[in-house]
Parts: C-alpha cells; structure tokens; sequence
C-alpha cells in the first residue's frame, strides 16, 4: 500500500457492515447538503437476505483502516443480468462495477479502487464501470455538478475531490446523467396548454391514476411499459421479481395515486409517470436514526406529505409510440396533471426531473420544453482492466 499504516480488508461480520454505513456520518457531518440515510436501509442495500439485486449479482466490500480506524470504503460487485447485455448498452460480457466509495484522503481511495479491480480481474472481469451503488436502479454515478443543494430521493451525494481520485485512477467518463428542475407553481407556455387541451378532448386518451390498492396489478402494468420503453437504454439491466418487491416493500408508504399517472389509448396502457415526495426532506432531522422518536414523526409526515420538492425518478412510453407526436402529448398532459396535484395537495413548489440520459434526445426536449434547468450532473466512468 502506499501508506503502511493503511489497511484494506474485506468485510466480514455484522459490525463490520455497521462500520460501512456508519462512515459516511464522520465524513460528511459538516457538509450541510448531505442527507444521511436511515441506517436501517443503508445495511439493507448490502445485505444480501435485505436486497433483492442479490438473486443475480454478487458483491465484495471492503473498509480502509489507520490504525484501526475506517477511513474508507469501496464495494465491488457483478451483476449477472448486466453481463449478458450489449456492449452497446453500456454493460456486457466481462464488465464489473464499483460502487459506495468514500474517503478520508487520496491514497486511500487509490488503494480502495485497486482493492476493487483486484477482486473484479480475479472474478474473469476485463472492464468496471463505476461509480455504481449497487444496482443501476439505486444510485448510478458520481456527482460532479450540483454540490450546492441536496439531492432528492434516491439521488446520490459526493465531495468534489472525488472527481479527480476516480480520474487519477485511470478512468474516463463515458456517460453523463442529469437532473433537472423546475419552478412547478408557474403554468406552462401557451404551446403547451393548447397541446394538453387537443388531448384532453381526444376520446382516445385517459390520463388516470393509479389505484394504491390495487398495488400488485398497478405495479406489473408500469413494469410492463417500463420493460418496453428503456430496453434499448444505455444502462439497462431489467428488473427482477425479487428487486421488485423489495422496491415495493421500500416505495409503497410514499406512492400517492395522484402523483402516479398511467396513460392509456384505446383503454391500452401505453404511458406512465411515477412521482415522489422528497422523502429526503422528512428524513434529513433524524440524522439516520428512527430511535427514539424518529419513527413518530415519520410516520406523521407519511400519513399527509408537506414537501417543497416532488421528484420524478421514472417515466416511460412504450417504444411503437416514441418519437410521435402522441408521445409528447401524452408526457406534457401527465407533467401537467401532477404538477396540479404536487402543489394543491403538498404544498410543493419545485419539480425534480431524473436522472435522464445525456443523449435521450426525447425526454431532453420534455424537460427543455416545459421550462427546467439541469441542476445536477453524474458521471459514469470506465476502465479497461
């Protein structure tokens, strides 16, 4: 190692997992736009039995030490879906992933980066992909613009130096994602408005919302349109019935059925948008803990969310309908109805839009179009091994 007092090892108990999560907290606990995770679900995501990407990927993590002392973390893993995926997709034969990195310094994020190459080229890996925390559904790369507000749910966090210790690693950008936002109190252009009234009087079209009770059934409609819509993505890795439940378990107590939209023509599900409060809000005051008193005020946020932020991490249209003229016409009038609803029943006044890809043309021209501006930048980067 570079420093010999600098240790890396694999993890290998429960307390050594605590340890994992709990770093974060030493590092970031001055960084006013860090939102520290329930520590419940952040042991969840790297807990095999607690997560479901486990039932085809395999995962090793590892902790730096000074003198005993965690001065940073790394996860390596290999997902099985990614490996059979195009080349072309961003995934494919030999690549592995790292993810979940954090650092006191420089060295021991090179010697944590090498640590992960080292298990992924013993593993039959010739390429990593990364920063990847852990599945491409959770929080996909590192955040190099946008350091000066929080992120929203299930968006990620990072320092500024880790751009240049990725770099200095050896590894090249190969995929920019964004978000962006938007001031959702204001209407939208006239254009726009006409476009939503021409479908508002077209029989053909039902904008509705979903039905929480019949979760199940809601559930595989919008997987189903997912499936289709984002199959031909950069990144794509479909989802298992194991992750899908577990993102059931995890998203049900904030699903709200006006802020889920699925568009139908001719009674078809063709279209749908999936909109959450920023639970990042609720949860940023318990500073990781439900105890003592986490829980109640919790739950009383869930039953009644009062947020500034909705975030829309997912939308989609099936592929036999992109790049139509319906297309647009169906996302501006689902935009439009959640908008409405974001901010006469939860008090929001800002939208978040994201991540999209930075060269999905399609949904750049929605967001360009109803008004938002990029307000974070992650990068994906790549390394030949």
């Amino acid at each position: 190692m570079a420093n010999s007092a600098l240790v890396i090892r694999p993890i290998i108990s429960k307390a050594d997992r605590k340890r994992f999560v709990d770093l974060p907290f030493r590092l970031y606990k001055d960084d006013p736009n860090w939102i520290p995770p329930l520590k419940g679900e952040a042991l969840g995501l790297i807990t095999p039995a607690k997560n479901g990407w486990f039932s085809h990927a395999e995962a090793q993590l590892f902790l730096a030490e000074r003198d005993g002392k965690v001065v940073g973390r790394i996860s390596a893993h290999i997902d099985t879906l990614a490996l059979t995926m195009s080349p072309a997709q961003g995934f494919g034969p030999g690549c592995g992933q790292f993810g979940l990195l954090d650092a006191e310094d420089g060295i021991v994020a090179r010697a944590l980066i090498e640590a992960a190459e080292g298990w992924l080229r013993h593993k039959g890996m010739t390429r990593v992909l990364g920063p990847i925390s852990m599945s491409v559904w959770e929080e996909p790369g590192l955040l190099v613009d946008g350091y000066d507000h929080p992120p929203t749910i299930m968006m990620g966090h990072a320092k500024p130096e880790y751009r240049d210790w990725i770099e200095n690693a050896g590894y090249k950008r190969v995929k920019e994602l964004l978000t962006y936002e938007l001031d959702i109190t204001l209407p939208f252009p006239p254009l726009l408005q006409r476009i939503i009234a021409s479908g508002e009087k077209n029989p053909r079209i039902r904008i509705r919302e979903v039905d929480k009770t019949r979760f199940d059934e809601e559930a595989a409609i919008i997987l189903a349109i997912l499936n289709d819509a984002w199959s031909d993505n950069w990144g794509f890795v479909p989802l298992t019935p194991p992750e899908i439940k577990d993102v059931g378990v995890k998203l049900k107590p904030i699903v709200f059925n006006d802020l889920i939209r699925i568009a139908e023509v001719d009674g078809r599900p063709v279209a749908f948008m999936i909109t959450l409060p920023d639970l990042n809000e609720a949860i940023a005051p318990l500073k990781g803990n439900l105890l003592p008193f986490g829980w109640a005020k919790l739950l009383l946020w869930l039953r009644k969310p009062k947020v500034k932020t909705m975030r829309v991490p997912l939308m989609g249209v099936l592929k036999e309908l992109q790049s139509s003229r319906m297309a647009s016409q169906l996302a501006f009038m689902m935009i439009e109805y959640i908008k409405r609803a974001s901010v006469a029943n939860y008090g929001a006044t800002r939208g978040e839009i994201g991540w999209i890809l930075e060269d999905n043309q399609g949904m750049r021209s929605i967001a360009d179009a109803i008004g938002c501006d990029v307000n974070k930048r992650y990068w994906i980067y790549e390394k030949t091994l």
